[in-house]
């Protein structure tokens, strides 16, 4: 069995010297009315021919409607998650209006078993929250890349 593999990036500030993180809901039926685990950093599969990094900035771009915003890529590393996909995350510094998300979409069939497909956004809505907030929000698996993070600020600010 193929494992599968995603890459992501996650975009962090600091507002009032406080870290926040840029954290997406999943879109589609699916998650429509769940708020905890149903958020995630904006990521998505990739195969064999295209690198992790590559894939995390196309896979935020199709998720997002937006450029990468330019800034250092700083590794976050990986994490194995519940169903054993392997995520690659680096975080980038920078701003982003969640307004100006224009979400790719995806087609599905629903209702299940009923033959017709629909279109769904990737994401339904981005914030930006403090990794105390986005943790219980956060896939499980996830919830990793919140603490490394937070790690790599402190030292960063301390240093």
């Amino acid at each position: 069995m193929t494992v599968k593999r995603s890459a992501g990036l996650l975009l962090f500030r600091t507002s009032g010297g406080e870290l926040e993180v840029l954290v997406a809901h999943m879109g589609g039926p699916l998650w429509a009315s769940r708020d905890a685990g149903a958020w995630s950093v904006p990521k998505g599969e990739y195969g064999p021919d295209e690198t992790p990094e590559a894939a995390a900035r196309r896979e935020f771009v199709e998720e997002l409607g937006l450029p990468v915003p330019d800034g250092e890529l700083v590794p976050l590393g990986e994490t194995r998650q519940a169903g054993g996909k392997i995520v690659t995350v680096w975080a980038v510094e920078a701003d982003l209006d969640p307004a100006a998300v224009v979400p790719g979409t995806f087609s599905m069939e629903w209702p299940r078993g009923s033959g017709r497909t629909r279109e769904f956004p990737e994401v339904d809505r981005v914030a930006w929250m403090v990794p105390a907030e986005a943790a219980p929000r956060l896939v499980a698996g996830q919830r990793v890349f919140l603490e490394r993070l937070s790690e790599y600020v402190r030292g960063r600010d301390e240093g």
